[in-house]
């Protein structure tokens, strides 16, 4: 791997692309992996909102995906795929159904509508635009693409909140790479695992320091709105070679990382969820590419947050 800041696109063959609305704060981020990917999900939140996510099952006939799409806007992002279809059909990338070859395009979206104009959203001309920006070096991270309009804490009212973004990291395991792109736009804090300590979330509205989610909610009955304006979203990436079942078992243990930095992860306000894409013909165990993989999405949360609020 190269010396410039570690990312996901360390992985041989991952491009990623932003495009972003400022005025209205949303975007989209587009993952592509050059010649498809066995992919796997793992859905921990109970608020998702998802494309094409029963595709990435075992049993399901795809055995390989061209993009992923991380998108704001809530389901209405959802839209931002066809963009992303577009630009790979025009490239003649896609499952080969003898007609037509269909991109197949896993999406998933996080609730932004509160932080800028709610009436526009991600769509297919974002998607596009998203795709066809995407290229090999490492992406841009903090308020951009799926994570312009992301937040953190917001137990005490969306009014305390603070910025959320995205992060990226990744390290090497023997001859495989392993990757992490995340979009953290969560209801809790955000802790550092390593001291224990907050570095993002909700604020006391009296005092201005951290009101300590967990705390909170022992004593604090919380309503479900506004406050339902959450999830996380990760990819993670690969060069090993992966079954869909061992992508499955990866994105699965990815999600630790989630719950390594924050506190509490996988609410009912969150749509919590990791892709796994395995692109490579390179060995690596299934243990210890989650074991890396919930270490390296767990780094690329406390980025995302350090970097929107400016705090390296």
């Amino acid at each position: 791997m190269s010396a410039q800041q570690k990312s996901i696109c360390d992985v041989a063959g991952i491009k990623v692309g932003h495009a972003q609305h400022d005025d209205a704060k949303t975007g989209c981020t587009v993952i592509i992996p050059e010649k498809g990917a066995v992919a796997g999900v793992d859905v921990r939140g109970s608020a998702p909102g998802t494309r094409e996510v029963e595709a990435l099952k075992p049993v399901r006939l795809v055995p390989k995906i061209h993009a992923i799409l991380l998108t704001g806007g809530s389901a209405f992002g959802l839209d931002a795929a066809g963009g992303v279809q577009q630009f790979l059909e025009e490239r003649d990338i896609g499952y080969d159904v003898g007609v037509a070859k269909v991109p197949i395009v896993p999406a998933a979206v996080i609730f932004d509508l509160s932080e800028g104009d709610p009436n526009i959203r991600p769509d297919k001309k974002m998607g596009y635009h998203a795709a066809a920006n995407a290229n090999s070096r490492p992406p841009s991270e903090g308020r951009v693409g799926a994570g312009r309009g992301a937040t953190v804490g917001k137990v005490a009212g969306y009014e305390y909140r603070m910025k959320g973004g995205i992060g990226s990291s990744s390290g090497g395991l023997g001859e495989a790479v392993v990757g992490a792109l995340v979009v953290v736009n969560a209801f809790g804090d955000i802790v550092d695992a390593n001291s224990g300590k907050i570095i993002a979330g909700a604020r006391d509205p009296n005092s201005g320091q951290f009101l300590n989610c967990e705390e909170y909610l022992k004593t604090h009955a919380v309503a479900p709105f506004p406050i339902a304006t959450n999830t996380t979203l990760a990819v993670v990436a690969t060069d090993a070679r992966l079954t869909k079942e061992e992508a499955t078992k990866v994105a699965q243990m990815a999600q630790d990382g989630l719950s390594r930095t924050i506190r509490p992860a996988h609410t009912p306000f969150d749509g919590d969820l990791v892709f796994c894409l395995a692109m490579g013909k390179k060995s690596g165990s299934v243990l210890s590419l989650g074991a890396l993989a919930a270490q390296l999405v767990a780094e690329a949360i406390l980025r995302a947050v350090k970097i929107a609020n400016k705090l390296e």
